[in-house]
């Protein structure tokens, strides 16, 4: 019998309260992830082994945005050392990369990198930051941590309806766009039986569950230099990619000092450049010289707005791998720098400049046990599925993470051999009086620090509860004054914020504002969580 309702469809509003657990909890997009970071948590694991199980369940249970070739970044706490930690598992691009030899190739689109193909493939990170995470905070191995995984890929899981919705919509995009025969591989792997996925209708991905297998025997060794990289360098040798096995085995997880920001009282966590992070820690940097009385004010957006903006302008002209960039970041996130930006906002809308400081499509999760440790962790194939390119006889999708790389030799972010691309995946973690308050992050491309800074900003300056912090209506900046808005934003503010300069339009799909979870931390050890109402998530606990 066909069901005869459309499982996407919310004709009435949906409610959720926060979660409360004392044990351990795991807020994921998916349920299936979030189960997967529990059963560990019962089997004695830690928050990092629940992290690394939900990471890689997750790349079975929603290979629209991330994939065993994604990469990875994450921001862990340990309790008994009242410590953060930051891990930068993003990849180089290949040595034999550059705007040079693209351009050369003939694969440039419209003197841009190609977003398709083997071209825009950087080295894969996600599954060295499994293997880092579990080599220094681990309890238990990734022959454990890896498991429910593998069993989601052999037994297979039933699509849930947001994750039919996207994966449809992306292979049409496919069937329509890659007809070379090295995309092949990706329609074997993923192509929905008949022609389209059903909410209800159960995935199996067996290659994926063999390569997550090895890739659990071996710590992640076989993916970097054992008999996975092999298939990677042919696959890559075979269709005229950059990618080669002496790549994968110069690559390493970077452990980093996390950027900080100190928010009306609060310190906001960020991974450093290369990733975007520091725009969410500039954007607060401006807005901390504003006191903001009331959330639904146009007044409250309008300065929201137009900090974003100046910080996108800093960020998008200096960010890119940190041993190319112009300014030591430390520079961007002053906070002189901050009051001087704030400065020049004004009572109307403006486009917004870089200025100049003083010297001186992904999965996001969380989890946190019942001891006081949180790890906030992000993975991404980034453009939908990724670059197309599926590995053959693997089930790994290759990220395209490479096609934010410029190819002008002008631009600080041009690509060259070894060099790591401006990076969008950001995860995000509060602390207060140097004690943890909690993970956070909202996944989404450019989205993701603008969904931060409206998140620590739900929490800190109007005393949202994490589910609500996540529900709230979402702005979004596109570019110029240009902005979209939910359609739960209030008209009345729209219409004032355009009398101000702004042009606002409804944007009618939620997940282009991304897709965010929250866990804080009670004073009495109780974890509180929030998760995602605009997309499959769960919060799983005890």
């Amino acid at each position: 019998m066909n069901q005869n309702f459309d499982p996407a469809y919310l004709r009435y509003p949906s409610r959720r309260y926060p979660v409360y657990a004392k044990n351990g909890m795991v807020c994921c997009p998916v349920p299936q992830a979030a189960e997967a970071g529990l059963e560990v948590l019962k089997k004695g694991g830690n928050a990092m082994d629940a992290a690394v199980a939900s990471a890689a369940a997750l790349t079975v249970t929603d290979p629209t945005m991330n994939g065993i070739g994604s990469d990875a970044f994450c921001l862990i706490w340990v309790e008994k050392e009242k410590k953060l930690y930051g891990l930068n598992s993003s990849g180089p691009a290949p040595m034999l990369a550059s705007a040079e030899q693209v351009i050369k190739d003939g694969a440039a689109v419209d003197g841009h990198m190609p977003a398709r193909g083997w071209k825009p493939v950087t080295v894969p990170g996600c599954v060295g930051a499994w293997a880092a995470v579990t080599e220094r905070f681990g309890r238990l191995p990734m022959t454990e941590t890896l498991k429910p995984a593998i069993r989601y890929a052999e037994d297979g899981y039933p699509a849930g309806a947001m994750l039919s919705l996207r994966w449809n919509g992306y292979y049409e995009e496919y069937k329509r766009t890659l007809k070379d025969e090295m995309f092949s591989e990706w329609f074997r792997t993923f192509e929905p039986e008949g022609g389209h996925l059903s909410a209800g209708d159960i995935v199996r991905l067996p290659y994926h569950a063999a390569t997550l297998r090895e890739i659990a025997e071996t710590n992640g060794e076989s993916f970097y230099r054992g008999a996975i990289a092999e298939k990677i360098d042919a696959d890559s040798r075979a269709h005229g990619g950059y990618l080669r096995k002496e790549d994968l085995a110069g690559f390493h997880s970077e452990w980093v000092e996390p950027a900080t920001v100190n928010y009306h009282g609060y310190t906001v966590c960020e991974i450093p450049p290369n990733g975007q992070g520091i725009v969410a820690l500039m954007t607060l940097n401006i807005l901390n010289n504003f006191t903001f009385p009331e959330k639904e004010s146009a007044d409250t957006f309008h300065k929201q707005m137009e900090a974003m903006k100046l910080a996108f302008a800093d960020g998008l002209h200096y960010i890119t791998d940190r041993r190319y960039m112009r300014v030591d970041y430390h520079r961007l996130l002053d906070p002189s720098y901050g009051t001087s930006r704030a400065a020049e906002i004004g009572e109307r809308a403006e486009v917004r400049t870089h200025g100049t400081p003083p010297d001186g499509g992904t999965v996001y999760f969380c989890t946190a046990d019942g001891e006081g440790n949180m790890v906030s962790f992000i993975q991404s194939n980034y453009k939908n599925f990724g670059s197309g390119i599926v590995v053959k006889g693997t089930g790994i999708a290759l990220q395209n993470r490479g096609c934010d790389f410029s190819l002008d030799p002008e631009h600080v972010n041009c690509l060259a051999p070894g060099k790591k691309t401006y990076h969008t995946i950001i995860p995000g973690f509060l602390m207060k009086d140097g004690e943890a308050v909690g993970p956070f992050g909202v996944m989404g491309a450019y989205m993701q620090p603008q969904g931060h800074v409206q998140v620590v900003m739900n929490y800190v300056d109007f005393h949202l509860n994490p589910q609500q912090c996540i529900d709230a209506p979402r702005w979004q900046w596109k570019k110029g004054n240009a902005f979209s808005v939910e359609e739960e934003f209030s008209p009345e503010i729209a219409r004032q914020l355009v009398r101000r300069g702004h042009e606002i339009t409804v944007e009618h799909d939620p997940v282009s504002f991304g897709k965010g979870q929250m866990i804080v931390k009670l004073p009495n050890g109780v974890l509180c969580g929030g998760t995602e109402p605009r997309y499959d998530s769960l919060i799983a606990c005890f």
